[in-house]
């Protein structure tokens, strides 16, 4: 292995390690990212599911969007971490030290991650409690896996060029709700078929429908089908312009 790529992946598994760190210690975050999509899932279950025709089981329809809702509610928290470093002047820190300049983010993305694959993991056992019985195989669930963690690299790395352009800690938590609101205007919670016309076709065309309902499919022990692809096209263009743009937002904010 050459010597600069060598430090690399030294580099970035410090600036990991230290973001699982700051996710181990922030308790009311990752606790937050758990009672919410739950807090959710009983109030749409237990007060508005009576009254929501989906053609199933409204718990087994209900499910995979409130997963999709807690990985990316936790993982747009990322733009909060990216902007207190740079405030807060630990970026400055770091440029004093001889590392290589992405793996600050790396770290980030990297552990909101892992972070929110155990929130997620949460949340899916308390549905499990709740009565939700998937029919997914192996290689169903690990489909399903890649599917999340790729949505939430995606949304964790346009987090993180939130985190690079807000001027202050709030501004960059927005995101948070921004991302949140996504799967109430999708095939999460309703069909989008029982929508008006304008809110059913932006609910029918972006990004979250297509995720929402390739792990609905798998789920069920489904082929993703067309849906799959489709979110791994959109998240996967997603994740790669994300990466670019907060690549090169890092570039001019440390620049000079």
């Amino acid at each position: 292995m050459p010597e600069t790529v060598r430090w690399a992946a030294v580099d970035a598994a410090t600036m990991i390690t230290r973001s699982v760190r700051h996710s181990v210690r922030s308790v009311d975050a990752l606790v937050t990212a758990v009672i919410l999509p739950v807090v959710i899932l009983l109030l749409f279950v237990y007060v508005f599911g009576g009254a929501i025709r989906t053609g199933t089981r409204y718990l087994d329809y209900v499910v995979p969007g409130l997963i999709l809702l807690c990985a990316g509610f936790g993982s747009a928290a990322t733009a909060v971490g990216v902007c207190e470093d740079m405030t807060a002047g630990v970026v400055d820190r770091f440029r004093s030290l001889p590392i290589v300049a992405p793996a600050v983010l790396l770290g980030h993305v990297v552990a909101s991650v892992l972070r929110n694959v155990v929130s997620t993991g949460l949340v899916l056992g308390v549905a499990l409690a709740l009565g939700f019985r998937p029919v997914a195989d192996a290689g169903d669930w690990l489909a399903v896996l890649a599917l999340l963690v790729l949505f939430m690299t995606a949304v964790s790395w346009l987090a993180a060029c939130v985190g690079l352009l807000a001027g202050s800690v709030e501004t960059a938590g927005a995101f948070s709700f921004v991302v949140m609101f996504l799967p109430y205007v999708s095939s999460a919670f309703v069909p989008p078929a029982t929508m008006p016309g304008a809110l059913h076709a932006f609910a029918a065309h972006q990004p979250v429908t297509p995720m929402v309902e390739a792990l609905r499919a798998l789920l069920a022990g489904a082929p993703a089908g067309p849906d799959g692809a489709l979110a791994v096209l959109w998240w996967g263009g997603l994740a790669v312009a994300g990466a670019t743009g907060a690549a090169v937002l890092f570039r001019r904010r440390t620049a000079g």
